[in-house]
């Protein structure tokens, strides 16, 4: 208050104090001025709230902006472009001069990832000006940064033969693109360097107490996640379009008429080469040792054993099969010595075994195959619990002679639902109650039709009759049928689980290869399966082990449309002689197919996200057909539909979806 004021103020009290007229008068005057503060102060309070707040706002705006602008890159990246962005966010949202303020300032700064920012301004006072509050200062603070909460990704990525292909204008095949995509998205939300070239090193920090796990399921026409269940889930026995060997009749077992065994060779093998001391054998006799000393010889002390290390080879139609057995015994060493003038034969041992090695020749009865549908018995891949054994053995091999099965760990599917009419538009919304093979959650109840089976190409023949014709009917012939089929199994999938080192996620990545056709259903199947928490891996999922609740997110990209054929070898058999997905009296055709697959992959589309999984969906490549498109853009979540015309873009995009997901924690 300046000093004329002040002085007018008290000699305008005094006077008031003086004069005792009108008391009514100097009460009210008496309270004018504190009234006068108490509004004022209101008032100008009001100001300097409305200020703050729309500076602390902001301040927030621009913070957010500026971190998001930056997403996994550098703070001075592309000319400071995050800070000018937090800037021009600022300004937008504070205007210089506003409600009479002045002198703004302002700052944004970044520190491991985590933006930082500061504003102040000086506003004039208004009443509060009487009482001598001429300005106030107005100062504010506000910080970004990206947080993830736990958080589960799951890959499906398509591996079919066309991602060996290159883009127009890439360098390099889609698959090798999709590697160094996956590798960036994996800096981009681990905050771990790797060494893909992504354009920027992680900037960042992730609590270490943050679950944080990835998990991978490559698809074709099939996926490869038969290791991953337990033996209780997979049948013991199941059909396949496969072959069995009709004989004559004169045979002894297994189609044939067993040989005569003989000793091929022998070989003595001794325990040690301890020889026992000379002792005497027999009585001396003679003048001397020339010709009486015995050759060397070895004498059972044993049984013979059970052979061991059989083998079988094919011999034509016939077939060899060897054996060895082991026997104890002792190799004697002979020598004379003269003792008084007569020859004494002495020996001594070692211990050993005799190992016979046996063969025997069994001639075949052989008259012809039988090609059809068969029963087998797949319990032999069981290990226990949830190990596996890589092969069976079955009687499909030459004139029926046993072979070895392989399994590379690729499974058919369980029960599933067939179309009748060739129209499968609409059948799949909602999912029928039989389809068991598109139900996400379903745990096998001991029944075979809740339960998957062994995908056994060593197992299959697609049959055809004498003129070429494919047929369903049984075809007995004694010539060797092509196998006629297609198969594809791709790089086993892989569960949720946390990758700490960059090494071991880029171990994984780099096992990807392309083949196959494009089957998108069984891919995204298994994905919603494999990080469901309510499914057959519900346990690992639901949540974190110190019971935190995880965010969930599937990333599935495809570089084109559905493919099929009804000659391939799929999850559901091969198509044209199993025919579980279409009319029994009819073989499909590929565009039946297809649309079957795609309306299947729409209603897998709909499940995954009514489990509160956010599905993201990447097209890559200009190869995609229209109706692909607008499939893949109804298949994603809400603006979570992306497309990548090339590499360069595709790791684009899988930047930006790592940095979506962290986003969607972005904390002030």
């Amino acid at each position: 208050m300046t000093t004329a004021l002040k002085g007018w103020v008290m000699g305008f009290l005094g006077r008031l104090r003086e004069n005792e007229a009108g008391n009514v008068l100097v009460m009210v005057a008496a309270g004018f001025l504190p009234l006068l503060g108490f509004i004022g102060g209101g008032v100008d309070m009001a100001r300097i709230y409305l200020v703050k707040t729309r500076l602390q706002h902001a301040c927030d705006a621009g913070a957010l902006a500026g971190r998001k602008q930056m997403a996994g890159g550098a703070w001075a990246a592309n000319n400071e472009k995050a800070r000018t962005t937090a800037e021009g966010i600022f300004n937008i949202n504070y205007v210089p001069g506003s409600y009479g303020s002045s002198e703004l300032s302002k700052r944004f700064s970044e520190s491991q990832g985590k933006v930082s920012g500061s504003a102040s301004v000086i506003i004039p006072m208004t009443v509060m000006v009487i009482f001598g509050y001429g300005t106030k200062t107005i100062s504010v603070n506000c910080d970004a940064e990206m947080r993830i909460p736990n958080t589960d990704v799951m890959f499906v990525l398509d591996t079919t033969g066309s991602m060996a292909s290159v883009n127009p204008g890439d360098g390099d095949t889609k698959i090798n693109g999709l590697k160094q995509a996956v590798k960036c998205f994996y800096e981009a939300l681990a905050k771990i360097d790797t060494s893909a070239q992504c354009g920027s090193n992680p900037t960042g920090y992730r609590n270490n107490d943050v679950q944080l796990r990835f998990g991978f399921v490559p698809y074709s026409s099939n996926v490869n996640v038969g290791r991953l269940l337990r033996n209780d889930w997979m049948v013991d026995t199941a059909l396949y379009q496969s072959r069995k060997a009709k004989t004559t009749g004169n045979t002894d077992v297994d189609g044939f008429k067993e040989g005569t065994a003989e000793v091929t060779s022998t070989e003595q093998v001794p325990y040690s080469m301890n020889w026992s001391a000379w002792e005497n054998h027999g009585t001396a006799g003679g003048t001397s040792c020339n010709g009486r000393i015995p050759a060397n010889s070895i004498e059972m002390t044993g049984p013979e054993s059970a052979p061991y290390a059989q083998s079988t080879t094919g011999s034509g139609a016939n077939r060899v099969v060897s054996w060895s057995t082991n026997q104890d015994g002792r190799y004697y060493n002979y020598q004379g010595v003269m003792v008084g003038g007569k020859c004494q034969i002495q020996r001594r041992y070692i211990s050993g075994y005799l190992k016979r090695n046996y063969q025997r020749t069994d001639t075949t009865g052989f008259k012809e195959y039988e090609y059809g549908q068969l029963s087998f018995d797949v319990s032999g891949l069981k290990a226990g619990a949830d190990g596996w054994k890589a092969s069976i053995v079955a009687p499909v091999g030459p004139y029926g002679q046993a072979a070895t099965v392989a399994w590379d760990g690729c499974v058919e599917e369980r029960q599933t639902y067939q179309n009748t009419d060739d129209s499968p538009a609409g059948e799949f919304a909602p999912i029928p109650s039989n389809a068991f093979d598109m139900n996400i959650d379903m745990i096998p109840d001991g029944s075979d039709a809740t339960k998957w089976r062994p995908l056994l190409p060593d197992l299959v023949w697609g049959r055809y009759d004498s003129n070429g014709n494919w047929t369903v009917s049984k075809v007995k012939t004694s010539s060797d049928l092509s196998r006629n089929y297609t198969y594809a199994c791709p790089t086993a999938a892989s569960k949720l689980k946390s990758y700490p080192s960059a090494s071991s996620f880029e171990s994984y990545v780099n096992t990807l290869y392309p083949n196959g056709n494009t089957y998108h259903d069984i891919g995204l199947l298994w994905g919603a399966r494999l990080m469901s928490p309510t499914g057959i891996f519900g346990p690992e999922n639901a949540f974190t082990p110190t019971g935190g609740e995880i965010e969930r997110h599937l990333v599935f990209m495809t570089d084109g449309d559905t493919v099929t054929s009804n000659q391939g070898y799929t999850a559901h058999g091969i198509a044209w002689w199993d025919r579980r997905q279409t009319r029994s009296n009819a073989g499909p055709g590929a565009s039946l197919l297809t649309a079957v697959v795609n309306e299947r992959t729409k209603a897998l589309c709909s499940a995954i996200k009514s489990k509160n999984i956010t599905l993201w969906v990447v097209s890559f490549g200009n190869g995609v057909s229209t109706n692909a498109q607008a499939l893949l853009q109804s298949c994603a979540s809400p603006n979570r539909y992306y497309v990548a015309a090339n590499s360069a873009t595709l790791i684009s995009n899988f930047q930006q979806i790592a940095d979506e997901i962290s986003q969607l924690r972005l904390t002030k």
